[in-house]
């Protein structure tokens, strides 16, 4: 891992900035979920409506406990047993998550990954990250670096390159309330 990299990807980050970095299975643009100019700087470069909500990952879930209120047992331990891990969860918002991450809901998305990079990363900033793919809304997420640098690089602040993980496809979505599956 280069360290002085992660660090500048942090300080970007912490700055108001827009980075993309690697996750499980795609590369992420990823920002501070309170930075309201950054989410929406992400937000046009996907060309995606703010009313879609977004994914927050964190380092572990006393990063996410921030913005949503995990569940009464015995959804608690399930939700924390899947961390760290490609289990993304919908719970419920605290009052404090900013309408242009909920999308005006009153559920945020959120996740403890398991990725070694973007866990550090969520380490250096000291805060959850926005995290969604990095693509332009209907076309496929970036697996390539050659390619994401391509055709996204001159619009976010920092690429931090690495290796992406194993799944082939982005995290399975569950209802925290229901463990209902919303996107395999």
């Amino acid at each position: 891992m280069n360290r002085l990299a992660l660090r500048r990807a942090a300080r970007v980050v912490r700055g108001g900035g827009v980075i993309a970095y690697p996750t499980e299975a795609v590369f992420g643009l990823g920002c501070l979920p309170r930075a309201r100019a950054a989410v929406g700087r992400v937000l046009a470069i996907k060309r995606r409506s703010w009313r879609k909500g977004l994914i927050l990952i964190g380092a572990d879930a006393a990063q996410l406990e921030r913005y949503v209120e995990l569940p009464p047992e015995p959804r608690r331990s399930e939700i924390l047993r899947s961390w760290p891990g490609p289990h993304t969860w919908v719970l419920d918002a605290r009052p404090v998550a900013p309408r242009w991450i909920t999308g005006g809901r009153s559920s945020v998305a959120v996740r403890v990954t398991a990725h070694p990079l973007a866990r550090e990363l969520c380490l250096a900033v000291g805060e959850a990250l926005v995290s969604t793919s990095a693509n332009v809304s209907r076309r496929p997420p970036h697996r390539r670096l050659l390619q994401l640098r391509r055709d996204l690089g001159g619009q976010v602040d920092y690429v931090l390159a690495g290796a992406l993980g194993d799944l082939a496809q982005p995290t399975v979505i569950r209802d925290g309330r229901s463990g209902r599956v919303l996107r395999i």
